[in-house]
């Protein structure tokens, strides 16, 4: 039986403000392009300490990048959060986080990769709807394709209402794996980092769920490793569907055999070729929100409104 919806969030108000933290990995930031990117679509940026520290593989001590994911939350002023980037660092913060403020002070809160850790810990202990989206440094600052930015923006803004169908490019075709049509909650993210998970009490609830799965940097055996460590955990035989994001480095045909052979005992609706990860565009998906998957028609369609008017 499919698990209810997560709660919408407040929708992004036009100039609303943005909160930049790092709660994974370090990068250089340009601070002035970024601000005007920011200011050039209406938005000023707040960038919080830890954007700017650097701790061998982690930006900043745990401590600093933890106490700037409260921060970003608990600031009234702070609209919509977004990461500077992943790599690592948050798998590390998800047993010290204070759900009970998040849970306070829901808002749009972004990003991918790394940042799949916090998407699973909310939606376990917060219960609201994340999203699976642009890093600042990678994508927005990146010069993505348009796709990525506009995807970004509608849903953050509402724009995208319950009933619609989220839109693909045309020029990046779907592959049907598996045919039919399930209806639930997408959950999921970074293929690696949902694996790392299980066995915490931060693993993913799969009951009913449409599962989307992305990974770079991952050869083909080690996805094949990844996949077999969740159906042998049993949690691929709790799915509703799946929705199966960019792989990057890995061949699309060799990649969509291993899917079929692993999902198609399973009977369930499998769609590959979604364009979100470490791709160009990458389109923003709604974390725990309420969707029909149809694999056969290739259709990802929203059945609940992922944020509310203010």
């Amino acid at each position: 039986m499919a698990l209810p919806p997560h709660h919408p969030v407040p929708a992004l108000p036009k100039e609303g403000l943005i909160g930049l933290i790092a709660p994974a990995g370090p990068a250089p930031l340009d601070t002035e392009k970024a601000i005007q990117w920011m200011r050039a679509r209406g938005h000023e940026l707040r960038i919080f300490p830890g954007v700017y520290e650097k701790d061998t593989y982690l930006a900043g001590s745990d401590e600093v990048r933890l106490n700037d994911l409260h921060a970003a939350f608990a600031d009234p002023e702070i609209k919509a959060i977004i990461c500077l980037r992943g790599g690592y660092g948050t798998p590390r913060l998800l047993d010290r986080i204070d759900f009970d403020l998040l849970k306070r002070n829901p808002k749009p809160f972004v990003g991918y990769s790394d940042i799949t850790a916090l998407h699973l810990a909310i939606s376990r202990y917060a219960g609201f709807v994340t999203f699976h989206g642009p890093l600042l440094n990678a994508d927005l600052l990146g010069d993505k394709e348009p796709p990525t930015v506009t995807s970004f923006f509608s849903l953050l803004r509402g724009q995208v209402k319950a009933g619609s169908a989220l839109n693909h490019p045309a020029a990046y075709p779907l592959t049907t794996v598996e045919p039919g049509i399930a209806h639930g909650r997408l959950l999921g993210g970074n293929l690696s980092i949902i694996a790392a998970t299980m066995g915490t009490p931060y693993q993913i609830d799969p009951e009913g769920v449409i599962l989307f799965i992305e990974d770079i940097n991952e050869p083909l055996y080690r996805i094949d490793r990844l996949l077999t460590q969740l159906r042998l955990a049993g949690t691929l035989h709790k799915l509703g569907g799946v929705l199966v994001g960019d792989v990057a480095g890995v061949d699309v045909e060799a990649l969509n055999r291993l899917l079929e052979q692993t999902f198609a005992p399973l009977r369930i609706p499998v769609l590959s070729g979604w364009r979100s990860g470490h791709c160009d565009p990458n389109l923003t998906l709604p974390m725990g929100a309420l969707v029909t998957l149809d694999a056969g028609e290739k259709r990802l369609v929203l059945e609940q409104d992922v944020v509310i008017s203010r």
